[in-house]
């Protein structure tokens, strides 16, 4: 399938998106967060709002450009039947479904913020540095996974491998207890262990500290280390999830990115109350057995695309439908039962 957004056409794209992608990181953490300090429920919200309306004006400006570059593309217009606004709703469309997905899946690395951040004992006021630090590896480790995935997907057989596994870790995700993350056992924390030493005790927002001649890991680097080591995990899963809604490398990129950008404002607004939402998770797999077989079979079956607004209508009610039975019914009215 020829691609809308070939790299070498369209690299200057990228360019310009991962600058305005560091510019806003600048802005995060130079200026509106340049001193530490608690973030609180009305923060986190105005913060969620914001990343969130800057993904749905990137999907107009999408669209509005791709209408504008296919009109133009003399290659595309000599396709038969090909219809450039037809095709530039359809990259709107997969854009917001991949960032809906992906903006889901991510609700799941908050349940392991959660675990982490409290292991470590990480004050309220330092949180945001170490989550901000831990959303720029993880936008590192997406793009490398991203540009992996958009060579493999290329193979018949690696995307029904993907689509198998999805299907298997969504059926894992239903049936599992939910056993919590325990960082003492992570392989990479007790590797870093044994590189470095961990302080018992905080050095402000310092990760590493000079100590009797030696250099130190304080609780912050281990925390974020094992974050970092999640969120690899998570990868594996989600960017294949992505791959399934559509094969532009580019709307991969840019949905996983504003999904990520809003995971830390996401964690503080929800992180307190996030064992509300226990039933989530069977929403997440149900997304994650729809997406595998959208690739092992549902494709195939539509005539090698299955319609992108029913996949953004399926995934849009199983995470709804999820999120309200969780709160109709609470945790501790299903103990007691």
């Amino acid at each position: 399938m020829q691609q809308l957004f070939p790299f070498s056409d369209y690299w200057w794209l990228y360019a310009v998106f991962t600058g305005g992608l560091l510019g806003l990181l600048a802005l995060d953490l130079g200026v509106f967060h340049r001193k530490p300090h608690q973030v609180g429920f009305r923060e986190a919200a105005g913060w969620c709002a914001v990343w969130v309306s800057l993904a749905l004006l990137f999907n107009v400006a999408l669209y509005v450009y791709a209408i504008w570059a296919f009109s133009r593309d003399a290659g595309l217009s000599v396709m038969p039947g090909f219809d450039a606004r037809a095709a530039a709703r359809q990259v709107a469309l997969e854009f917001l479904s991949g960032y809906l997905v992906e903006y889901s899946l991510s609700v799941d690395n908050i349940f392991v913020f959660v675990l982490v951040i409290g292991y470590f004992a990480v004050p309220l006021h330092y949180q945001h540095r170490v989550l901000f630090y831990g959303i720029m590896g993880a936008l590192v480790f997406r793009a490398a996974f991203i540009a992996l995935g958009s060579i493999l997907m290329r193979f018949h057989w690696i995307v029904l491998f993907f689509g198998a596994f999805l299907i298997f870790t969504g059926v894992h995700m239903a049936i599992s207890s939910g056993e919590p993350v325990r960082p003492e056992r992570n392989f990479v924390i007790r590797s870093f262990r044994r590189l470095f030493p961990v302080t018992n005790e905080l050095h402000e927002y310092h990760f590493f500290v000079r100590k009797d001649g030696r250099i130190w890991a304080t609780p912050l680097a281990a925390a974020l280390l094992c974050l970092e080591a999640s969120d690899i995990i998570f990868a594996i899963d989600s960017v294949p999830a992505i791959f399934a809604l559509t094969r532009e490398p580019l709307i991969v990129f840019t949905s996983n990115t504003f999904a990520i950008l809003g995971l830390r404002s996401l964690y503080f607004m929800l992180g307190g109350a996030v064992e509300r939402f226990h039933l989530l998770r069977y929403g997440l797999a149900a997304i994650l057995v729809f997406v595998g077989l959208k690739m092992v079979w549902l494709d195939q079956w539509f005539g090698g695309k299955f319609p992108v607004g029913m996949s953004l209508l399926l995934i849009g009610f199983m995470l709804a439908i999820s999120v309200w039975l969780s709160l109709a019914f609470p945790k501790r009215h299903l103990a007691g039962s």
